[in-house]
């Protein structure tokens, strides 16, 4: 081989080489679009409690609105989620306990964007000595939220009834969860689907703790339904194509000995009740064949299921409580995806 042919693969060597290393930057610069992201709050006090609306904005470098979810977080502890708008905008409404509270809202990106984090504002709530309490979602499987599921798959999140001032209550409280906003072939499911709080409650604890020395928690399940198939029986019940005689030298001479009663019903009365009464024996026998709906799942099967829809959902989970004079209702909120 002479020098100039090894040149040659040599440089053509190089080329591809830095053309497969420019391919993977290029597409990861097209994919690792900067955000910022920016929160402003709001506090108003209905009955003795503080409201704090959350307006959340996300703006991408590239001017494109991004999408996805927000997460409101104090510390390390998340108080909602909520999916952004087209706009690249949402918004949420918080309950917070008496005093200051340091909120910050927390975007993870998307599949063009970068996650990003607002600047830390401060919020003072009024101070109350009533009792009552807060939701926390923690993921549990799969352990990251937003919620992501593919039809027919379930998620199980851990929901915590954080007490707020436990020690002012003079009798149990007792508090029923519920989740909204779910999809069509969506459901949730609590275990436990009622929480007890009683004056001694913890309102906090340690990591690692036993369970008894933390703030009760429920199992919320949330499953989707994959798309079915009819199945067919393997036991029909009817008659038709594939009927036994036995049936049909039963059933056709019953039609002719009513056809020929009701064309005597014309001359004599008592054929005509007669007629009547076979009359309402057959419409009795075709409702129990092939008029019922055990004769249409024997030969056609169970309809199919249709598949829970794909998109991006905004959960509530609420709890709710009464002492018998006063309702109290909380609730919080996170962002499943279902493929």
């Amino acid at each position: 081989m002479n020098r100039r042919s090894l040149r040659l693969k040599l440089v053509a060597g190089l080329g591809m080489t830095l053309a497969m290393l420019a391919l993977p930057v290029t597409t990861a610069s097209a994919q690792s679009v900067s955000t910022e992201t920016s929160m402003s709050v709001t506090t108003n006090d209905p009955g003795g409690q503080t409201k704090s609306t959350v307006l959340v904005n996300v703006t991408g470098a590239d001017g494109v609105p991004a999408a996805g979810a927000v997460s409101i977080m104090e510390g390390g502890r998340q108080l909602s989620q909520v999916a952004l708008n087209p706009s690249g905008q949402a918004t949420s409404v918080l309950t917070l306990p008496g005093g200051e509270h340091t909120l910050r809202a927390v975007y993870s990106g998307d599949a063009s964007h970068l996650g990003s984090a607002s600047l830390s504002t401060l919020v003072q709530t009024q101070t109350a000595t009533t009792p009552s309490f807060q939701l926390t979602l923690v993921p549990v499987a799969p352990a990251a939220l937003p919620l992501v599921l593919t039809a027919g798959d379930a998620g199980t999140i851990n929901v915590t009834i954080v007490p707020v001032n436990p020690s002012a209550l003079t009798a149990p409280m007792f508090v029923t969860l519920s989740c909204s906003g779910l999809p069509n072939q969506a459901s949730c499911n609590f275990s436990p689907g009622n929480v007890e709080i009683l004056s001694t409650t913890p309102t906090s604890c340690l990591a690692g703790s036993p369970p008894a020395a933390c703030p009760p928690v429920s199992s919320m399940v949330l499953q989707t339904v994959a798309a079915g198939t009819a199945v067919k029986a393997t036991q029909p019940v009817s008659i038709g194509k594939g009927s036994s005689p036995v049936e049909w030298a039963l059933l056709l001479p019953g039609v002719l000995g009513l056809g020929g009663l009701a064309w005597g019903a014309r001359r004599k009365a008592w054929l005509s009740r007669l007629a009547l009464v076979a009359l309402v024996a057959l419409v009795t026998m075709l409702g129990t064949t092939a008029c019922n709906p055990r004769y249409y799942y024997f030969n056609h099967g169970p309809p199919t299921n249709l598949p829970t829809p794909s998109g991006t959902y905004t959960v509530t989970v609420t709890g709710q409580s009464s002492d018998g004079i006063t309702a109290i209702t909380q609730n919080t909120t996170m962002v499943l995806t279902v493929k």
